[in-house]
């Protein structure tokens, strides 16, 4: 070995420079003043009452006003039942696409259809629902003239739990086919062929390999589902008019409101908020993590 191989091997790695964080930068600065900011003005914004003073008042009402508890029961509610119903319905469509022998400009479609609908909500989203499914809409007024069939009738209403929880399945089920696309298409072709040459079907080895490895994925998507279902507030607003009483129009009517105007109370549920969907981020990402050490 010479000496200049000596040299070298003595030489300390290479240190990270200021510049290898300059890429960095915007990501900081954008969490920084978009999550950290406004959530100490929040924290904040909770002990306070509307004449500035210091209180707990705020942070005790969430757990004594029935009207609070309800709304968060309502959110947890109509999230828990879209991120099901979206989770199960998107990832049969995303199987569809991936392993299940559909064609490929199939996939492309509907991968294209769901990036689209997976960001479509707010008012727009509303005004698509009210026009089918209103009781003028398209759909309502075909069932009726056509089929005779009166879904208002027969106990159906789009400004309810129902008509929200199935505008919600709108967004939800393309979210989930884009979550669980790229983890389908991560099951390796040696587990199943390794499975069919011990002798297994192709229900022993969904039951046994591929769904137990795709499981937590699963879920963390749910989770993920949840956090989108119970933090919209533009979609429910413009549909149900504040009818439908979730905790982010309560919070809207708290901070903007002219009956309800306590801005500090409004912080304080959304300190609540804050809570929860810290919970389901957690253990999204513990999910996660489980699912990408199989996934490698």
């Amino acid at each position: 070995m010479t000496q200049t191989t000596l040299t070298a091997s003595k030489m300390p790695a290479p240190r990270s420079s200021f510049k290898n964080w300059i890429g960095v930068v915007p990501f900081f600065l954008f969490a920084i003043l978009f999550i950290f900011l406004p959530s100490a003005r929040l924290f904040i914004g909770s002990f306070t009452d509307n004449d500035g003073r210091f209180t707990f008042a705020n942070l005790i009402e969430l757990f004594t006003q029935p009207y609070i508890l309800n709304s968060y029961l309502l959110s947890i509610r109509i999230s828990a039942v879209t991120a099901l119903g979206g989770g199960i319905f998107g990832f049969l469509l995303a199987y569809s696409v991936t392993v299940g022998g559909l064609p490929k400009p199939l996939r492309s479609a509907l991968i294209t259809f769901s990036g689209v609908a997976s960001n479509f909500a707010g008012v727009p989203l509303a005004f698509a629902f009210v026009a089918t499914l209103g009781r003028t809409g398209f759909v309502t007024a075909i069932l009726k003239n056509v089929f005779g069939v009166d879904m208002y009738q027969a106990g159906f209403n789009l400004y309810s739990f129902l008509g929200l929880s199935l505008t919600y399945m709108y967004f939800q089920f393309p979210l989930m086919v884009l979550i669980m696309a790229p983890a389908l298409d991560g099951l390796k072709r040696e587990w199943r062929e390794a499975a069919e040459n011990l002798g297994a079907n192709s229900m022993q080895y969904w039951l046994r390999i591929a769904m137990p490895v795709l499981l937590p994925s699963i879920l963390g998507s749910m989770i993920l589902l949840f956090g989108n279902a119970f933090g919209a507030y533009a979609t429910a607003y413009a549909l149900t008019g504040g009818r439908l009483p979730i905790i982010t129009i309560q919070i809207g009517a708290q901070v903007r409101g002219d009956v309800l105007h306590n801005p500090g109370l409004g912080n304080a549920m959304a300190i609540g908020m804050v809570f929860i969907m810290a919970i389901s981020l957690a253990g999204y990402s513990w999910l996660q993590a489980k699912t990408e050490r199989w996934l490698k």
